[in-house]
């Protein structure tokens, strides 16, 4: 998995490849440079202008030596370099030196940003602050970051937006980025929804920095990637059996929503689950029979809603919320599940609004379960926050205090684990925000659960497997066609690329 570091540890880890390396630091700020304008000449021609508005630290350095190259590739650029008081690094003075040997122009602004200052170009560079930006901007760096905002061009940030701090809160201004082009390790605050509209698209790129350092940096964030699902995704052999990948129930649907329920069911026989029982009110029988015939269907005594349970000793999982409605006999029998089966549990949508309206049934969660809620029923669970990163450490409180995983849904999907770690979940787009996509996710999750795979396991691997099933769906169905059953249908897809 990739950890994700805190700035001081990102200092100590450039600190620590130039001891152990060993490499000149400037040596170092130009594999940067490289890296940068490999990616940047990848996607924009050449018959581009370019500006680079740089500061006079090492971020400052970095666009100093991005733009020598950029020079050296053909394209046309001007540099600006913003005066306030930081003072310049030593490797920003020797990139400005060797840029003053080439016929780039460079203007120093010291008393105030005219407004036409960054105008003419069609791409604009952002390399005044780096990730060890502590307090918000201010004075003229504060004016440059608005008038860059101001200009008609696509904006670019070298490793993280001006003014963006990458560990904690922050306030504008912020450079309003369409790309970031971060070093060797996602920064944090690139994966908060709060942060997108200063992000914009962002991509890492691998400078060579300490891969010992790293691996022995501790972190409670993680980035999972398509080798951390194919580690924990198990393989098969000649002799296995149904009865070797688990028996999972799933308790879904209501009047109007039997949808939930057959969603989830296809799933979840499309994750690999071994035998399926699901249990729904009498009214979606014929439709679960009809739409999912691999399932067998327990028909709850009432006809539009839940209101008891089967024996549950012969389940290895249970996945509950689709669906279910709120209906007081529903949530009496959601609490007798809790209550009886003893194992880890998948709850979802209309099971996490109960736990939300019920604090008091929340005691009753078996240990190891996994909780899937989106933003709004995660903050009816866990009440209101004034940041991502507040919104963080609730998630990861919730998951201490009921000893099980919290998966909150939507861009990065975090996985929170009981221990206090929280993963990044890489896959998926736009296109999933759609009705049907969380019961998806929680038919996936519960078919991996059954199967033996732990809570942590299956949460992260089920994530992954959902987003990238939507990724490999979208070639074909776009983002605004796509549909919960289009994720379906790309879900063995998806199985086998992580397989290979």
């Amino acid at each position: 998995m990739i950890r994700i570091l805190t700035t001081d540890q990102i200092k100590a880890l450039d600190a620590y490849t130039i001891g152990h390396e060993p490499v000149l630091s400037i040596n170092l700020m130009e594999r940067a440079c490289k890296a940068f304008a490999g990616w940047f000449v990848e996607h924009f021609p050449v018959n581009k202008t370019v500006g680079i508005v740089c500061g006079t630290g090492n971020n400052g350095g970095d666009g100093l030596g991005i733009a020598r190259l950029l020079h050296e590739w053909g394209f046309g650029v001007k540099v600006w370099v913003v005066r306030g008081a930081v003072p310049e690094s030593p490797d920003y003075k020797t990139n400005l030196q060797r840029l003053q040997q080439s016929s780039v122009s460079v203007s120093e602004l010291r008393n105030g940003i005219p407004g036409d200052a960054f105008t003419g170009r069609d791409l604009l560079i952002d390399a005044i602050f780096g990730s060890g930006l502590s307090r918000p901007a201010e004075g003229i760096y504060a004016e440059a970051i608005e008038r860059i905002n101001q200009a008609d061009a696509i904006r670019i940030a070298v490793d993280i937006p001006s003014g963006l701090m990458a560990d904690k809160p922050s306030s504008p201004p912020i450079v309003a980025a369409h790309y970031t082009v971060s070093f060797q390790l996602p920064k944090l605050a690139l994966l908060l929804p709060g942060h997108h509209a200063y992000v914009g698209e962002w991509t890492l790129v691998d400078i060579g920095l300490s891969k010992t350092f790293i691996k022995g940096s501790h972190t409670r964030y993680f980035y999972l990637v398509e080798k951390d699902a194919r580690k924990i995704l198990r393989s098969r052999s000649t002799f296995d059996h149904k009865g070797d990948f688990g028996h999972a129930l799933i308790v879904a649907g209501s009047y109007g929503k039997a949808g939930a329920a057959i969603l989830a069911s296809r799933a979840s026989l499309r994750s690999g689950v071994g035998l399926l029982t699901v249990h729904a009110p009498s009214c979606a029988y014929t439709a679960l029979q009809t739409a999912v015939p691999e399932a067998m269907v327990d028909a709850d005594v009432h006809d539009a809603y839940l209101t008891n349970h089967p024996a549950l000793n012969g389940y290895d999982c249970v996945g509950i919320g689709p669906g279910l409605g709120n209906n007081p006999a529903t949530l009496t029998a959601f609490t007798s599940i809790l209550q009886s089966f003893g194992k880890p549990m998948v709850i979802d949508a209309d099971g996490i609004n109960m736990l939300a309206e019920r604090p008091e049934v929340q005691e009753h969660i078996p240990a190891g379960s996994i909780l899937t809620p989106h933003p709004k029923e995660f903050q009816r669970l866990a009440g209101p926050w004034q940041s991502d990163f507040e919104r963080l450490d609730k998630q990861q409180a919730l998951a201490s205090k009921l000893g099980s995983v919290v998966i909150v849904k939507g861009a990065y999907t975090t996985v929170a684990a009981p221990d206090g770690n929280v993963y990044f979940n890489s896959t998926g787009n736009p296109g999933m925000a759609t009705g049907g996509t969380g019961d998806v996710l929680t038919g996936v999750i519960t078919g991996l659960l059954a199967q033996g795979y732990s809570s942590l396991e299956a949460a992260c691997l089920g994530v992954y497997i959902h987003g990238l099933a939507a990724d490999l769906a979208l070639p074909d169905t776009g983002m605004i066609s796509m549909t919960a059953s289009d994720v379906i249908d790309y879900l063995p897809a998806a199985f086998r690329k992580v397989s290979r």
